[in-house]
């Protein structure tokens, strides 16, 4: 999504700063060994990674993981203690007034004006970004995100996904190069969520690059690359499917009941690190064991369950969730530095 001086939505002045083929180039943003401390606390302990242009990238994990200072970072918000970072072929921090006609950033607390209609809000932030003949694409906008119904409507009106939805059009009115999004679903209701994350598809398609944060392991299957993040650490890092081969050992998923039952027995059971809940299924995680010896070791817990007299629907193998490879790479303390693949 890159812009020329005739294009709608284009600042009214372009900022001096690096050559468009810089701009351009892979990668939209380079971290390298950045730490970031809050007095004796290191949110964010010498992390590396690249956001190729035109990619969702993602930084999963936990609050307090560190995901949000490292967008800070990423974004001139916050000055690291160490270590490098460039945006869009700039330093974020010498270079804030520049980088913000590149980014566009929705952070989690989004400042809507609730005494103001959606187009008002839209003109606001056109104004605040110096963007001439901003109605056309204010009107694409409120088209792809469905909101051209309600552009009269009060921000204070909202719903918590339209609101969201009208945050991220305010967002994208000048048109930027990179797109940050730190936690953008928390506290939207599930249709809106998903209904969200087909809007950021769609920008993704059209060649907008996205950097994004989320605690949710099930949005993370969404990008195109993922860093598994806890204690300002990477635990993980390359694309989805590479994450979830990358497991070890052996996961089965059982359907029992009662349920806890189930768990506390499965626990005790050879050979059984941990066991954890997904609504009526639980994954039990054996570490030592190989995926070939999966179809014994199940067989041989199934006679254990019901030996036991709980009713067992399933025992059966299946592949790691990255939820699934998360909680193992907590639990082996893997939250070593290392860089993205």
């Amino acid at each position: 999504m890159t812009k020329s001086p005739d294009e709608p939505g284009t600042p009214a002045s372009s900022p001096a700063g690096p050559a468009a083929s810089d701009r351009r180039a892979d990668p939209v943003v380079t971290v390298r060994s950045l730490v970031r401390r809050f007095r004796d606390v290191t949110a964010v302990d010498g992390i590396d990674f690249d956001v190729r242009r035109g990619e969702m990238f993602g930084l999963i994990g936990p609050d307090g993981a560190g995901k949000t200072t490292t967008l800070r970072c990423v974004l001139g918000l916050l000055r690291p203690d160490a270590g490098d970072v460039r945006t869009v072929g700039l330093d974020p921090v010498r270079s804030a007034t520049e980088l913000s006609h590149y980014v566009g950033y929705l952070s989690q607390r989004f400042s809507l004006y609730g005494d103001l209609s959606v187009d008002e809000n839209i003109a606001f932030f056109a104004d605040v970004h110096g963007v001439r003949d901003w109605k056309p694409r204010r009107d694409e906008l409120l088209e792809l995100l469905r909101m051209a119904p309600f552009r009269d409507r009060l921000a204070e009106r909202l719903s918590g996904g339209m609101k969201q939805k009208l945050a991220l059009a305010c967002t994208l009115i000048h048109t930027p190069e990179l797109l940050v999004l730190d936690e953008p679903t928390t506290g939207v209701d599930p249709v809106s969520r998903r209904d969200f994350w087909k809007i950021l598809a769609r920008l993704q398609r059209e060649g907008l690059t996205l950097l994004l944060t989320t605690p949710y392991l099930d949005e993370a299957e969404r990008c195109g690359r993922v860093a598994l993040m806890d204690r300002g650490r990477f635990l993980a890092a390359d694309e989805p499917d590479t994450i979830r081969a990358s497991a070890a050992g052996l996961l089965l998923e059982v359907i029992a009941w009662p349920k806890r039952s189930a768990a506390e027995w499965l626990l005790a059971a050879p050979g059984v690190r941990d066991v954890q809940t997904f609504g009526e299924r639980l994954h039990v995680s054996l570490p030592e064991a190989s995926p070939s010896e999966g179809a014994a070791i199940a067989a041989k817990l199934h006679a254990g369950l019901e030996t036991n007299g709980l009713a067992v629907t399933a025992v059966r193998p299946i592949v790691p969730t990255l939820e699934d490879v998360f909680i193992a790479r907590v639990q082996s303390g893997a939250g070593t530095p290392m860089e993205v693949a």
